[in-house]
């Protein structure tokens, strides 16, 4: 499976993106879809997830900010992001897969909050 992400950018604190991962095929509904980040010195953290039983989890500092959804019909992976802070700033990456497996991961899309 191949995953193409897309979105991303620069924002001033506050303000809201979109982030998108589209998967070169349907996305078995065995598999969970995840977004992660890494800050600049960080590790990668997770920040979003859908587990296979549809059960939606999110970090504790994006919870309310923040909204993961599937997309069936597009076979992709989406991340809301509103009232941005700079905190948030970071390499964002979807992953999906079966869980406790090396999965698939998105390329990567820069996210940089600063005013």
């Amino acid at each position: 499976v191949h995953l193409v992400q897309s979105g991303g950018g620069l924002v001033q604190p506050g303000g809201s993106l979109r982030l998108s991962c589209e998967a070169s095929e349907t996305i078995p509904k065995t598999y969970m879809v995840a977004w992660w980040r890494q800050a600049e010195g960080q590790k990668r953290e997770l920040v979003a997830i859908i587990t296979s039983e549809g059960i939606i989890t999110y970090k504790g500092s994006v919870e309310g900010r923040f909204t993961i959804s599937k997309d069936d019909l597009k076979n992709s992976v989406n991340l809301q992001m509103d009232s941005l802070k700079e905190e948030d700033t970071a390499v964002y990456y979807c992953k999906i897969g079966r869980a406790g497996t090396s999965g698939y991961w998105g390329q990567g899309t820069q996210v940089t909050v600063s005013s």
